[in-house]
């Protein structure tokens, strides 16, 4: 999915909200030591900015050179443009050394992975037993009764036939993906822990978010405008006159730790 991504990057970096400081507050208590995080499909470096304020170096890797490219630009944060998969021999020398990371975390990206290929090698680069693997997705926006209704139709139908089959993960909120992980500490299972992030948006920033979507420019790539004449005075209509609007996206968090494997 690398190359959709490629020709959406500067909206995604634009459109995609940022993650809660509590989401990132949770997951650094569950790891003991704070070194080293490995930020798989980090896009623009949304994760990586805040993990950079925890822990004392960040790796964080992306499959798109176009979407590095938009990623601030910290001290303590090495971006590393990897092949969407990686040898062994691959992963030691762009990432890490064996055993050597406290923290993999892939924000919104773990739908799209060969995960038995991907659970080896975190498995490999994670200190044992406590090192810890967390994931997450955010899931539809909520905005107000009347946009909700509309947008609902929209992902629901006129999207849908243009999404991956990897979606699918994502609207169970990532409670059917494979995750053979142990409980972190403190809790008796590994998810999904569900948090929220609140962005503000006017009616363009909202569209530059649905234009960032893989299923519409996969729609587009097909000569299909699912953002037309129509669908977007619908979506004005529902807007009103308020400029700005609070958009809440729920996020759905997913966390183990690597025990003795």
């Amino acid at each position: 999915m690398a190359e959709l991504f490629v020709k959406q990057a500067k909206q995604y970096a634009d459109a995609r909200p940022n993650y809660p400081p509590q989401l990132f507050q949770f997951i650094a208590s569950k790891t003991p030591s704070h070194n080293l995080v490995w930020d798989v499909g980090t896009g623009s470096g949304q994760a990586a900015k805040s993990l950079a304020g925890m822990y004392e170096a960040v790796i964080a890797t992306d499959a798109s050179e176009k979407q590095l490219e938009f990623a601030v630009k910290l001290s303590n944060v090495r971006y590393q443009h990897t092949p969407s998969t990686m040898t062994m021999a691959e992963l030691e020398q762009m990432v890490a050394h064996q055993g050597t990371i406290d923290l993999v975390t892939i924000a919104q990206s773990l739908h799209w992975f060969d995960l038995k290929t991907f659970y080896e090698q975190v498995k490999w680069v994670l200190k044992k037993p406590h090192g810890v693997i967390a994931a997450w997705c955010y899931y539809l926006p909520r905005v107000s009764d009347a946009v909700d209704k509309v947008f609902d139709q929209f992902y629901s139908i006129d999207s849908r036939p243009y999404w991956d089959p990897a979606r699918k993960l994502v609207d169970d909120i990532y409670r059917s993906i494979e995750f053979p992980f142990e409980p972190v500490d403190g809790v008796d299972h590994t998810g999904p822990f569900e948090f929220v992030t609140e962005v503000v948006m006017d009616l363009d920033d909202f569209m530059t978010y649905i234009k960032s979507w893989s299923a519409y420019q996969t729609a587009k790539e097909k000569g299909v405008e699912l953002l037309g004449e129509d669908t977007v005075e619908k979506f004005k209509l529902a807007w009103g006159e308020d400029g700005k609007k609070v958009a809440k996206f729920p996020i759905y968090l997913r966390i183990g730790r690597v025990g003795s494997a």
